[in-house]
């Protein structure tokens, strides 16, 4: 990465309060709306310069996040099945979407206040990020409202934290596993769901999904991006350094089949993906 391409954090002034500690609220506030309305607000404060990087001031990491008492989280074998035919069944599924956008919007802010000696430039994408994820998490519980639901009517599973739990040590492992495993599953997925939900005249919220996807591309590639920044602070090889990790913290297979055109755009590499696919296709993870 070039040097040009990261600004210091002196760059900023350094007011109260500090990005950190917005952060950690935000991702301890369990009201969704409420959260929502939070993530706006730093986002708004964040790029007009109202937030410093307050590392030295910052209260303590915040270890759980903020949820509702609903959704009950159950095992994954347990949830709700999604058949698009019924209205019922576009509504599990809408659901199981909302629930990885709230999920996202802690995990966003989760990647900004536990890694506090980045450069800024590393808080601007994760703050815009966090804000897109809150913009998503509205999108599909309006269209749940709009079915008769509201989120919680369904239960969730805990997947997508449990590995923020796994990665919150390391933020090289946070960004290979977190945006390029988990969320780049989303890249995979949703084309076909977009495709479903257009088969049985749902466009709405087929559309909603077009606008998911297309950010969603540029929040894998905002781990790329600091996945690669990473490894070359550590004097670490992309390639080897993202299998071991999947290797060492991924529980399940590596799934295909791959959406190779916008994994390509959210960075991933050609060497990268045939690796990706010979994984899949032997039907294990790495090593």
């Amino acid at each position: 990465m070039q040097a040009g391409a990261m600004r210091s954090t002196a760059t900023r002034p350094n007011p109260a309060p500090g990005l950190f500690d917005a952060a950690a609220r935000c991702l301890a506030e369990p009201d969704p709306a409420r959260k929502q309305d939070l993530t706006a607000q730093i986002a708004v404060a964040w790029a007009a310069g109202q937030l410093g990087l307050d590392a030295d001031t910052a209260g303590p990491v915040g270890e759980v996040p903020g949820r509702p008492a609903r959704p009950e989280l159950v095992a994954p074998h347990q949830l709700t099945g999604r058949k698009l035919s019924s209205p019922r069944g576009r509504a599990a599924l809408i659901h199981a979407v909302a629930h990885i956008e709230f999920n996202a919007i802690n995990l966003a802010w989760d990647a900004v206040q536990r890694f506090r000696d980045l450069p800024s430039a590393y808080y601007d994408d994760w703050v815009r990020v966090a804000a897109q994820e809150a913009q998503h998490f509205g999108l599909m519980r309006g269209r749940l409202r709009d079915l008769g639901h509201d989120y919680g009517d369904f239960p969730a599973h805990d997947g997508l934290w449990e590995m923020a739990r796994r990665t919150a040590h390391d933020p090289l492992a946070r960004m290979a596993l977190v945006p390029r495993v988990l969320e780049a599953r989303g890249l995979d997925v949703t084309p076909g769901m977009i495709a479903r939900l257009r088969a049985v005249g749902d466009q709405q919220t087929a559309d909603h999904l077009a606008i998911i996807l297309r950010e969603e591309v540029g929040h894998v590639a905002a781990g790329t991006r600091w996945f690669r920044y990473l490894c070359e602070q550590r004097g670490l090889a992309p390639l080897p350094a993202y299998f071991d990790l999947i290797a060492t913290h991924l529980t399940g297979p590596v799934r295909g089949p791959f959406n190779l055109a916008d994994r390509a755009l959210a960075g991933f590499d050609p060497e990268e993906l045939t690796y990706l696919e010979a994984l899949s296709a032997g039907g294990g993870r790495n090593g």
